[in-house]
C-alpha cells in the first residue's frame, strides 16, 4: 500500500511533533519543516501528496511561500493559522491553497480536511463533465440541467456559475475567484452580483439557503459544491 506523503511547513516544535504524532497514527508519512526556504526545498525534493503550512514564518511572509509554492506544487495545500481575519482567508485560498484551518484545530477535523482535499485531488485529473444525483442533471457540455424531469433554464451567467462549481466538487472557490472568471477582472469587488445570482441559481435548483443539497455558502469567503 502506497504511503500518503505530508510536508508540514510550521515553526512551532510543538505544533509539528503534534501533527508528526497524529498524522503518523493514521498511517501517513510526515515530513517537516521549520520555516519557508527550508519547507521549499523539502516540497521541490519530495514532492508531498498533501502540503500543511502556517503564514507565519520566521524567515518570509507566509502569502509570497504560497504563491512561491504553487509555482511548482500542484498538489493539495491546506493553510494551517492562527490568523482567523476573513481578509487573510481570503487571499490564502486566491493564492492558491485549498482549504484553510485556523488554530487552534480539532485533530479530527484536519484529518477530515485532508482526506476531503485527497479525494478532490484524486477525482481532479478527470474534470467532471456533469452531475447526477438522480433529481438535478447537469450536462456541461450540452449545457443542460434539468431537474427531475423538466428542463430548467439557466442564464448564460447562471450556467457558468454553476459550471464553476460542478468543476471543482468540495472545494471552496472565493467570491473574487468567482467574480474575475464570470464578470472579468474589473468585477472581482463586487460581490453583490454573485449574491444575486447565487440566489437565482439556488432557487432555480431548488436549493435551501439554510439546508442546501448542493451549494454551501462559507460565510465571506465564497462557495462551495457540495452535490
Amino acid at each position: 500500500m502506497e504511503v500518503t506523503r505530508v510536508l508540514v511547513i510550521d515553526d512551532e516544535p510543538q505544533i509539528r511533533r503534534f501533527l508528526n504524532i497524529c498524522l503518523g497514527s493514521q498511517g501517513y508519512q510526515v515530513l517537516e519543516a521549520e520555516d519557508g526556504r527550508r519547507g521549499l526545498e523539502q516540497a521541490a525534493l519530495h514532492q508531498p501528496d498533501v502540503l500543511i503550512m502556517d503564514l507565519g514564518l520566521p524567515d518570509m511572509d507566509g502569502q509570497q511561500l504560497l504563491k512561491t509554492l504553487r509555482e511548482f506544487y500542484l498538489g493539495p495545500l491546506i493553510v494551517l493559522s492562527v490568523r482567523n481575519g476573513e481578509r487573510d482567508k481570503v487571499q490564502a485560498l486566491d493564492n492558491g491553497a485549498n482549504d484553510y484551518v485556523e488554530k487552534p484545530f480539532g485533530a479530527n477535523e484536519l484529518l477530515a480536511r485532508i482526506r476531503s482535499v485527497l479525494r478532490t485531488f484524486a477525482s481532479i485529473e478527470v474534470p467532471p463533465s456533469g452531475f447526477d444525483d438522480g433529481y438535478l442533471k447537469v450536462d456541461l457540455q450540452a449545457r443542460r440541467v434539468r431537474l427531475g424531469d423538466e428542463d430548467v433554464h439557466l442564464s448564460r451567467k447562471e450556467f457558468e456559475l454553476l459550471r464553476c462549481l460542478i468543476s471543482h466538487p468540495g472545494r471552496i472557490i472565493t467570491q473574487q475567484q468567482l467574480l474575475k472568471d464570470i464578470w472579468g477582472p474589473h468585477h472581482s469587488h463586487d460581490t453583490h452580483y454573485l449574491r444575486i445570482f447565487i440566489g437565482r441559481l439556488r432557487s432555480k435548483l431548488d436549493d435551501d439557503p439554510t439546508a442546501p443539497r448542493y451549494i454551501e455558502t462559507e460565510a465571506g469567503v465564497g462557495y462551495r459544491f457540495i452535490g
